[in-house]
């Protein structure tokens, strides 16, 4: 049973498909919506699947004395948290991190699809020098072929997490993607909003939402 959200496909895990998440995809769905109503609805969303991936982290028993001189027998998140962006696109999910965790530690990751042979290619990361000590969520909005989530992940491992400290977070997920990281990576633990029909010919999601990154920073193609 998981907690704040609707069912675990395994290992993946759903926000629950509420009124309002449906609203927010609406939203940034619409090829015709402003910019800034495309970021903030992002923003939203983006909020509730971080609080649903720490929601998977260890939380230690802890207990504090309420106003009225009553013992409160709660909980704390386990120290040792950092989240790792996958850049560019995953850049818009750092500040949602930083105001739920105002001091987190925020490694990156780039990775690129060479043109010729279409295979990813790490070109820059930047990780906490502990980092295999530590709780990790990966930051990308879109795994689509699974191929930029496969470099990163090899990136963490290969720097000694372990795969049961990680949860990948992403916006959308294609199925043909969910099923290539699975098949390398049983375990790890993916929360998403959506799960799309499948990928066109073109590697992009249907319904899909176009190119995130683009779309956030403003850098698409002014209709």
């Amino acid at each position: 049973m998981t907690s704040a959200m609707t069912p675990a496909i395994g290992t993946v895990h759903l926000l629950p498909q509420t009124k309002q998440l449906r609203a927010l995809h609406t939203v940034i769905r619409d090829r015709n919506v402003g910019r800034e109503d495309f970021v903030a609805s992002s923003g939203r969303i983006i909020r509730q699947l971080i609080e649903a991936g720490l929601d998977l982290l260890p939380f230690d028993s802890c207990e504090v004395l309420t106003p009225v001189g009553r013992t409160y027998h709660g909980l704390r998140q386990t120290p040792g948290i950092c989240g790792v962006s996958v850049a560019r696109a995953g850049e818009s999910m750092e500040s949602e991190l930083r105001a739920i965790l105002p001091g987190v530690r925020i490694g990156k990751i780039l990775i690129q699809r060479d043109k010729v042979t279409k295979l990813p290619h790490l070109y820059y990361s930047a990780l906490p020098a502990d980092i295999d000590q530590r709780h990790v969520l990966l930051l990308d909005p879109m795994l689509a072929t699974g191929g930029t989530a496969l470099a990163a992940l090899d990136v963490l491992l290969d720097r000694g997490v372990e795969e049961d400290n990680i949860v990948f977070i992403n916006l959308l997920s294609a199925p043909e993607g969910i099923d290539a990281v699975r098949a390398r990576h049983p375990n790890l633990r993916i929360v998403t909003s959506a799960i799309e029909e499948r990928l066109n010919e073109n590697a992009y999601m249907v319904p899909g939402i176009g190119d995130f990154g683009d779309r956030y920073f403003g850098t698409d193609i002014v209709r």
